[in-house]
């Protein structure tokens, strides 16, 4: 019986030396192109080639290990199993690859795909999926029955996995139409509030102002009546009531009030100087007092906080200033007495 290998390499002492031989040169051209990958990305401003080094730095550790096997065992022909090896390395790059690069030119670009982890996984499902068949292929098995089978036991699938799959769905829905985005500020009727974090293939993740995490299962979102404080715009009015006593000049608290806010502006991060602010006396003849409303815009939703802070604190060192009262809840008893009846 003649050997399938060559008369060169049947000494498995010999096919040892070319295999460590092969793989320490791949080594060290690794080691070269990576540091110099690694020296280009420190002069870049982008992010894209710091993610290409590490989605290539293990991947190409297989790389040169198979290619030294490759060789040694023979240079004509890779075995399947190897064959199945190097398919499995490529592709495992190029999803990590795919993944993280087009979520970051998503994310910088703010293009009509949201970077979501729904959106990533699906693109990572589609270049695992072809890798598959491409490594089907290679070992020769046939695809079209596997594809018949898959249609055959699709049904028996989908109704057993009915709420995963309304939920992964659902998910495509928010991704296409857009009714919340990752990092819009929502409310939703059932009382949560909180920044999107992400959108998953089967949970939406909201981020609370406690730094707490809501959980909600995407066909739940897409049901439940919600406001976006994020759309049209980021930028949002707040109404600040403020009452002083009976008796004081309108006018002059209009102008007090709006001097504040024009000396605040640029000094109390969040506050917008355009739309302008403006007073308003609304709701009006309150029982104990004139009441104003304050107007001004801010920046975003979670601004509103400490921008009331600092507006009340100057509001009430300005009225102390100026001698404007502010009053409280005051009632006024009028006691009528009848003459003693004459003797």
């Amino acid at each position: 019986m003649t050997s399938a290998l060559p008369p060169d390499l049947i000494n498995p002492a010999k096919a040892l030396i070319i295999f460590v031989a092969v793989t320490a040169l791949g080594l060290s051209l690794r080691y070269g192109a990576l540091r110099t990958l690694s020296r280009w990305a420190k002069r870049t401003a982008t992010h894209v080639d710091d993610m290409l080094l590490e989605s290539l730095r293990f991947p190409s550790l297989v790389w040169c290990l198979l290619i030294g096997v490759y060789i040694a065992v023979d240079t004509a022909h890779l075995p399947p199993r190897l064959n199945s090896l190097m398919v499995v390395s490529v592709t495992a790059a190029i999803a990590n690859l795919a993944g993280t690069t087009i979520g970051y030119v998503l994310k910088e670009n703010n293009l009509a795909i949201p970077a979501t982890g729904l959106s990533l996984t699906i693109i990572k499902i589609a270049v695992w999926t072809t890798g598959g068949l491409v490594l089907l292929s290679g070992l020769g098995v046939s695809i079209a029955p596997i594809l018949t089978a898959l249609g055959v036991g699709g049904l028996a699938v989908a109704l057993a996995l009915q709420d995963t799959l309304s939920n992964f769905f659902a998910g495509i829905h928010l991704l296409i139409e857009e009714p919340v985005r990752v990092g819009d500020f929502v409310r939703l009727e059932t009382g949560q509030e909180g920044y999107i974090v992400d959108i998953g293939w089967r949970t939406t993740r909201i981020r609370m102002l406690p730094n707490n995490m809501v959980i909600i299962p995407n066909n739940k979102l897409t049901q439940s009546v919600l406001i976006n404080y994020s759309m049209p715009e980021p930028r949002m009015a707040v109404s600040i009531r403020i009452s002083v006593a009976y008796g004081t000049d309108p006018g002059r608290v209009e102008l007090a009030l709006l001097d504040e806010v024009q000396q605040a502006i640029g000094h109390v991060p969040g506050l917008l100087a355009d739309p302008a602010p403006a007073v308003r006396l609304i709701p009006g003849f309150g029982e104990s007092s004139l009441d104003f409303t304050l107007g001004v815009h801010v920046r975003e939703f979670e601004d509103q906080f400490p921008v009331q802070h600092e507006l009340r604190k100057r509001i009430l060192k300005r009225f102390e200033s100026e001698k404007i009262e502010v009053p409280f809840p005051q009632r006024t008893v009028h006691l009528h007495t009848e003459p003693e009846p004459r003797q």
